[in-house]
């Protein structure tokens, strides 16, 4: 998937599905200085390594959507790997991430628990080689749950809040339906149209084209 607002300002992305949940971790950079970012490592490390040297990127930070274990479950082992900082998500998902080894045990995918080193709040920005994204925050799957968005490139990362044809579960003893349709439809929909994302699992969709069919918002 390749978002360009210019010849000389490249956004590109790369979906390696993870885990026996195939969750969608991506690799995004900038196709002219080649420095990026690893969104929600969930596991399969050695695939992940792998495709950043075929790809020749160099990766300046991890970033996550949400503390699940399918989307946090190697940050740690790969922050350890690469030497460099995990940003996100939001701080009402300490626990999630604090109890990582226990949610791996539950599914049979390793894990460390991880602090990172930069908590996310809503209305705060993060660089990914040179591209500003907002953050919003987006509970309901989770409590910390962000959504990082793009303007330039109408562009949106989304972690597990909506999906082509679908939404995040909320059927966690902390999940909250109401909580989650009120971030897509208050927060996400009134960005347009237009813009393109990936979601935590499945392929990617358009804000229009879930505005238009998905039954949950339909």
């Amino acid at each position: 998937m390749t978002q360009s607002t210019g010849e000389t300002k490249t956004l590109r992305a790369a979906i390696l599905p993870v885990t026996a949940f195939q969750q969608n971790c991506t690799l995004l950079w900038d196709d002219v200085t080649k420095v990026g970012a690893v969104v929600d490592p969930g596991g399969d490390l050695d695939d992940v390594r792998k495709a950043i040297a075929e790809l020749g990127i160099k990766i300046e930070k991890i970033v996550l959507t949400h503390g699940h274990i399918d989307h946090a479950g190697g940050a740690k082992a790969l922050r350890e790997a690469l030497g460099v900082e995990i940003e996100g998500p939001h701080v009402a998902d300490r626990f999630l991430l604090d109890n990582l080894a226990k949610q791996g045990a539950a599914y049979g995918i390793p894990a460390d628990p991880v602090t990172p080193d930069r908590w996310l709040e809503e209305g705060e920005t993060i660089t990914i080689a040179g591209h500003t994204f907002e953050v919003l925050h987006c509970p309901g799957h989770s409590p910390g749950s962000v959504v990082f968005v793009n303007r330039p490139h109408r562009l949106i990362l989304m972690g597990d809040v909506l999906f082509r044809g679908s939404i995040g579960r909320t059927d966690f003893p902390y999940g909250d339906h109401a909580a989650l349709i009120n971030a897509i439809t208050t927060k996400l929909l009134p960005l347009g149209d237009e813009f393109a994302f990936i979601c935590g699992h499945g392929p990617t969709s358009t804000i229009g084209e879930e505005r238009r069919s998905n039954p949950f918002l339909t």
